[in-house]
């Protein structure tokens, strides 16, 4: 570059240069300083005449003090560049000793046959100081992570522990009323107590259920900052991240089972009727229930309707088909559609659930309604065996009916019946 008289005015050059919000300094061929701007006065805290002249390496920290002429006597020998034309990130000395990190970026002119050397620096020191705490921010989060995975394990064997309790206080009562079939008085006994293990495992379902979705909420919530705060999608913390979200969902799953049979061996179900649109509550389940979908699977939603709006409770109704579309997805393999058919007339609703998975042993099939039962098929497959139960329970509510058909390897199909009713209305269920 060569000033020239067709260049801008001296003035207006050195009114930019001024004005400049980051330091801009020039010094020759032997690294005397020859100019600098006020931000470079600001940064480094030197008045201007106490830099003009001085050897550029003041503003350097060893090593680069030292070795700064050197360097430039290689340049102008060999021309070869190694800073000039290149922006990096170099630490700089300020008049106080204090070293702040900065972006130099160094560019050679010519003003008339003198060679000259401009060297623009931008501070870096907020920006690190913001990596810093981002790096903090995220060991923070690993350590927490670790604690409330942890915490999790400490739970879900809590929980095991406890269910396995259960289903052997369930197992000795059976035996129970065997062996004393015989006399009144011990089968009231054995009664009383299946009445005092349904309360305290009604109580404990509950407890179990509100206690420990605040920690697993908690966990969620850690899972998805670090998930934020994880900015290559190829980072191995996302598979890990996956997995502690997949097993709180599995976990979340099974409290909601057992929070629904406590609700319904309690007696009581709250029950609200109301005028129910059947296609935007299809489409409403059909948003939630899409993230359990795996891979190439498809949920296909046909409609046969009279009206379109029904009078019906229809939370219970969500958690029926919910439980039922979920299923049929577990139980599927990739790449299979699940079918949900709904039709409607005067006075009945009938739904059909469809798949086409593993399908039900023949010989379980009369056991399928029986609370804590599951088929041969799956027991390598997460589950309570209390869903179905609860599905045909909350029917009974609704004084509805269920089937179904099934064949191993090619599906299974629930067949639903609800009356409809005729008017809003809103009180609990007496179970």
């Amino acid at each position: 570059m060569t000033i020239t008289e067709n260049n801008l005015p001296r003035k207006y050059l050195e009114l930019i240069i001024n004005r400049s919000v980051d330091p801009i300094v020039t010094i020759n061929d032997k690294g005397i300083i020859e100019y600098l701007n006020p931000a470079t006065e600001q940064l480094f805290g030197y008045k201007g005449d106490e830099l003009i002249g001085k050897n550029i390496s003041v503003l350097m920290p060893s090593p680069d003090r030292e070795n700064h002429d050197r360097y430039m006597r290689e340049y102008l020998k060999s021309g070869q560049k190694k800073i000039i034309g290149i922006g990096r990130e170099v630490t700089a000395r300020t008049k106080s000793g204090k070293l702040l990190p900065v972006r130099l970026a160094v560019s050679e002119a010519w003003v008339g046959d003198k060679r000259i050397f401009i060297g623009t620096l931008h501070d870096l020191t907020e920006i690190k100081e913001v990596e810093n705490k981002i790096r903090q921010m995220n060991k923070e989060l690993e350590t927490k992570v670790d604690e409330r995975t942890e915490e999790l394990a400490k739970v879900v064997n809590k929980l095991l522990d406890s269910n396995q309790k259960l289903l052997k206080e369930i197992q000795e009562r059976k035996m129970i009323e065997e062996a004393l079939r015989s006399s009144e008085e011990e089968l009231k006994q054995a009664l009383e107590k299946e009445k005092e293990l349904s309360e305290l495992k009604s109580r404990f379902v509950t407890m179990a259920s509100h206690e420990f979705r605040t920690p697993l909420t908690s966990i969620l919530s850690s899972a998805d900052l670090i998930e934020a705060y994880t900015q290559d999608p190829n980072d191995k913390r996302l598979k890990h991240v996956g997995r502690i979200r997949s097993s709180v969902n599995n976990l979340i799953t099974i409290l909601n089972d057992f929070l629904s049979l406590s609700k319904l061996e309690e007696n009581r179900v709250e029950k609200r009727v109301v005028s129910t649109n059947i296609e935007a509550f299809a489409k409403e389940l059909e948003d939630e229930i899409k993230g359990l979908l795996k891979k190439g699977q498809v949920l296909e939603t046909r409609f046969s309707l009279k009206t379109g709006e029904v009078l019906l409770d229809r939370n219970i109704l969500k958690n029926i088909l919910y439980n039922l579309l979920s299923n049929a997805i577990k139980y599927s393999p990739e790449n299979t559609p699940i079918t949900l058919r709904i039709e409607e007339d005067d006075s009945m609703l009938r739904i059909e659930v469809r798949d086409q998975g593993i399908g039900i042993p023949e010989e379980d099939q009369q056991f399928l309604f029986t609370r804590f039962f599951r088929a041969k098929n799956v027991e390598n497959i997460q589950g309570t065996g209390l869903g179905l139960n609860i599905v045909k329970r909350y029917l009974q509510l609704m004084d509805g009916d269920i089937n179904f058909v099934s064949k191993p390897g090619k599906g299974t199909s629930f067949f639903l019946e609800i009356p409809l009713k005729h008017s809003e209305e809103s009180f609990e269920y007496p179970v």
